[in-house]
């Protein structure tokens, strides 16, 4: 896979050759990469956005990718805005990074006074090749979106960083991800198969599971990755729709259940788990078919990614890591260089495990409660396919612990109070008291938000 050595997104994608079987595709059609040699999807001169601050707002990740191909190097900043941003955060977002234009394939969910460039559904004919010796600044938002956005700098080469793996695609290798490409984790996927020479399918948010999976595998999908949540609702609609060769899942905890269900769905596929975020890149991923990450990863000086742990906290460091956050907001990493991801392990034997997020604790009667821990003891019951534990208000404790719990299809007509006996009998066993659910109810399905994790309340 080519270096990025400071060349522009287009031209080290022009090195991984052009071959005319190589596209991008979406619910709408197909792009081949050729095409776009001597065409554009802008309908103003690319030299008119030498040196701009550029915000992409696109209904289509397609319209995205092909406005990031023709921007990086002449742009000096593109701002990745995801599809979930509040309008409301829109003008904070445009004060922040110095917005000078937006680009987007329908007007602006709210009026501004920002200038607006639309863009084609389709290339038109346009020279494409320009002067790209601008270093342009990548802004990404953190997942949370709900308060005040917070975005983070990133280089094109932070974000390939990651890429130097042994997964180098070919020609023949199609991606695809459940992701949202303007988010790191689908960002991640683009930028492989876009520097390694394969072709990808777009997913689309509104798209149903099954008919995501069916162009999927229509185009010939050979490498796929997703959270867990994504992958837990394709078991459970369509997975027979593809044939992968190779099977990510991040974003979540990747739990043994999900796991040896995907290894079984998928027998000659690779099944590998990740661990990224935004602000710090992508420090492991894991291939053994083992839930947790081996302890040797921690504390090795010298490593792409070095990690260590505090307080329980996973940290880490590296040159994937952003380098700050816009603005006056918090710093990034701490003194020796050390990004807190805010996710919590904890070690048992010579493997760490995932608890769960710091923000996302449970406050039972003054002790914690992680909801991906109490998750993953409840997910090893062979009736169910998806779980949510949530925290409901109680006069006594404060909080109580109720799971939402989504059946396999095998289990139907089964009687729900005896998996629920059998399910808490379990979690006594595995678990503290204050940690065992107090109620468990059946539900018909669970809410993915778009960043594709599971969506928690905690009410």
């Amino acid at each position: 896979m080519p270096r990025p050595d400071h060349r522009p997104l287009w031209d080290l994608t022009a090195a991984a050759g052009l071959a005319p079987r190589r596209f991008l595709a979406d619910h709408r059609g197909q792009v081949s990469l050729v095409s776009l040699n001597q065409a554009s999807t802008l309908d103003r001169p690319l030299h008119q956005f030498q040196g701009q601050s550029v915000l992409i707002w696109s209904e289509r990740q397609m319209i995205f990718a092909l406005a990031l191909l023709q921007l990086d190097g002449i742009a000096a900043r593109v701002v990745l805005c995801p599809p979930d941003l509040a309008p409301a955060h829109l003008p904070d977002v445009l004060q922040q990074a110095q917005i000078d234009v937006i680009v987007c394939d329908a007007p602006p969910p709210i009026p501004t006074a920002t200038p607006v460039v639309v863009c084609a559904h389709q290339p038109g004919p346009a020279p494409h090749h320009h002067d790209r010796r601008t270093r342009t600044e990548w802004l990404l938002f953190t997942s949370g979106t709900t308060g005040r956005p917070k975005l983070v700098l990133h280089s094109l080469a932070s974000l390939t960083g990651p890429l130097d793996d042994g997964l180098a695609a070919a020609e023949a290798t199609v991606w695809a991800t459940f992701y949202d490409v303007r988010r790191y984790g689908g960002l991640q996927i683009l930028l492989r198969a876009l520097l390694g020479g394969g072709s990808m399918v777009l997913s689309h948010h509104p798209e149903p599971v099954a008919a995501f999976l069916t162009r999927a595998g229509q185009s010939g999908v050979t490498h796929i990755s997703g959270t867990p949540s994504h992958w837990r609702r394709a078991l459970m609609t369509a997975a027979e729709r593809i044939a992968p060769r190779y099977v990510r899942l991040s974003g979540e905890v990747a739990d043994q259940p999900i796991l040896n269900q995907l290894a079984a769905a998928y027998p000659g596929a690779t099944i590998t788990h990740a661990f990224a975020s935004t602000e710090a890149g992508v420090a492991f991923d894991v291939s053994d078919g083992l839930a947790g990450f081996p302890a040797a990863l921690i504390g090795q000086p010298g490593a792409k990614a070095e990690l260590s742990v505090q307080h329980g906290s996973l940290r880490i460091r590296s040159t994937r890591t952003a380098s700050r956050y816009l603005g006056d907001q918090a710093t990034l990493a701490d003194a020796d260089g050390f990004v807190d991801t805010g996710d919590i392990v904890a070690l048992r034997g010579d493997r760490y495990y995932f608890a769960g997020r710091r923000e996302g604790v449970i406050n039972v009667g003054g002790q914690k409660v992680h909801p991906e821990e109490v998750e993953a003891v409840i997910s090893q019951h062979p009736a169910v396919q998806m779980v949510r534990v949530r925290g409901r208000p109680s006069p006594i404790t404060g909080t109580l612990v109720v799971a939402d719990i989504v059946l396999r299809a095998s289990a139907a007509q089964q009687c729900f109070n005896t998996i629920s006996a059998e399910i808490l009998t379990t979690c006594k066993t595995a678990l503290p008291a204050h940690k065992v659910p107090a109620m468990l109810r059946p539900v018909a399905a669970l809410d993915i938000a778009a960043s594709g994790k599971l969506a928690r309340t905690h009410a």
